[in-house]
């Protein structure tokens, strides 16, 4: 079963129980992946419908920080709760030791040296944890390796 199979059975279960907050944060997702077929005329795979995901993650965290500082807590509950939906449909999380094996091997195989050559690990880097990883955290350590 595909992800976006999965994410419309859950959807349908969603309606069927009443879940309405689930049910609207299903739809938003659902509505930004359709959007980007649209957009760019084609059919996404589990990959593109992560990366869709990771951008709303990324959307949402920005929101709730943005709520916070404005002292407005129950739309940033409503943003962590729709974050918690998200999340589910994301794969397995890589740990911190985890990352800094894929980021070791990566500065080795590309010989870099130094910050200049960030861009060649970043590379070769994304690939292997895309949609398992903070990509900011990601860079702010390959920046420390090169740094």
């Amino acid at each position: 079963m595909s992800l976006r199979d999965r994410i419309n059975e859950d959807m349908k279960n969603a309606m069927r129980a009443r879940e309405t907050e689930r049910l609207g944060a299903l739809r938003l997702l659902l509505a930004a992946v359709k959007q980007r077929e649209v957009d760019e005329r084609i059919t996404l795979d589990d990959a593109g419908v992560v990366s869709v995901i990771e951008k709303m993650m990324k959307q949402r965290r920005d929101s709730i920080s943005q709520y916070e500082k404005a002292q407005r807590q129950d739309l940033a509950d409503k943003e962590k709760y729709e974050v918690s939906v998200l999340e589910a449909y994301l794969p397995q999380g890589l740990s911190q030791a985890e990352v800094e094996a894929i980021v070791a091997d990566a500065v080795a195989s590309s010989g870099a040296s130094s910050a200049a050559d960030m861009g060649k690990v970043m590379a070769l880097v994304k690939p292997r944890v895309a949609g398992r990883a903070d990509m900011g955290k990601v860079s702010a350590l390959v920046k420390s390796k090169l740094g």
